[in-house]
């Protein structure tokens, strides 16, 4: 991703000097992480780009933006927070140090990791089989790292609630993470799962509770993905088998609603969407049924001016269509 780019993403409300503060903190943070590269083989600031990406879509104040820009500068750079203070303030430097205090956690798994990260696993692996002990992959070496984990997915919770206060570190957090997640499959297969599972744990409930759900839903797909693979490709082949034939069902669903609000005197935006795979999982074993017994594998949203026009169409959609349960 080109800086260019990302300052196009940025919102029509940024001022000429928010747009400064953006390009400033991205020159900081491009000459700080220059020779730093991802595992993937990609250039760190990447994604650090990527994660400001993702906090302009939410439309968060410029701040908020160059935080994410710097929010792995003071962690893994030789920058220090008094550097951040000094050239852009207390509110950035207080962002990035919590986003700091929060990686910093003990964990079992760091989902921005770097190549070095895996060649020091493989040593100690190396090592372990050269003493003649177990190799970290061994089974009650697994269930050590089990209890440590969930202590740690019980720590990390407890944290992101205490920083209610300032809800805006965790924004930058679920920002990094999603964009981790959407290159999690460049590490190994054991920190891929880990890494999954915390997400379903501890980031896509955080996304919820913010209501950012566009980004818990796509947290979910991903982390389902590699938690539970098989079962992944099976919800996502019965998907695409049937796709045109549930696209001109929506399509004509949407077009009867057009309709019938029309008709009524009722202003809407209407759209269509899928369900997202893992919601349908969930759906799946919470009523013990097969994919093909879920019927509402799409979605259709429609979105009014105040609550009475809401109840006031939801009356007229319940007298042409049957509620379920």
């Amino acid at each position: 991703m080109r800086i260019e780019a990302l300052m196009e993403q940025l919102p029509n409300t940024y001022s000429p000097a928010d747009r400064e503060l953006v390009q400033r903190a991205y020159r900081v943070a491009e000459q700080a992480h220059r020779e730093q590269k991802r595992a993937s083989g990609e250039p760190y600031i990447n994604h650090c780009m990527m994660v400001a990406a993702i906090l302009a879509e939410m439309r968060v104040p410029p701040a908020v933006v160059a935080a994410g820009l710097l929010h792995d500068t003071v962690e893994d750079t030789s920058i220090s927070l008094a550097d951040i203070n000094r050239d852009f303030g207390e509110e950035i430097a207080r962002l990035v140090d919590g986003v700091t205090k929060l990686t910093q956690l003990p964990r079992v798994s760091r989902a921005d990791h770097r190549p070095e990260d895996d060649a020091r696993e493989e040593e100690e692996r190396q090592l372990a089989e050269r003493r003649g002990m177990p190799a970290p992959e061994d089974e009650a070496a697994q269930r050590l790292r089990d209890r440590r984990y969930d202590l740690v997915s019980e720590t990390l919770r407890k944290t992101f609630m205490a920083m209610g206060d300032d809800v805006r570190v965790v924004l930058i957090k679920l920002a990094d993470r999603l964009h981790n997640m959407r290159t999690l499959g460049h590490m190994p297969e054991t920190k891929r799962r880990r890494i999954a599972q915390e997400t379903l744990d501890i980031f896509a409930p955080l996304a919820n509770r913010l209501g950012i759900w566009q980004i818990k839903w796509e947290l979910e797909d991903l982390a389902f993905r590699y938690v539970n693979p098989e079962k992944y490709k099976e919800i996502a082949s019965n998907l695409a088998e049937r796709r045109t034939d549930r696209e001109r069902d929506m399509n004509a669903i949407i077009g009867r609603l057009l309709e019938l609000i029309a008709q009524n005197g009722i202003e809407a935006d209407i759209s269509g969407r899928p369900k997202h795979i893992y919601s349908i999982y969930k759906k799946t074993v919470r009523k013990g049924v097969p994919f093909e017994m879920v019927h509402d594998v799409r979605g259709v949203r429609i979105i009014v001016k105040d609550i009475p026009t809401c109840y006031a169409t939801l009356g007229l959609i319940h007298t042409h269509w049957r509620p379920i349960p």
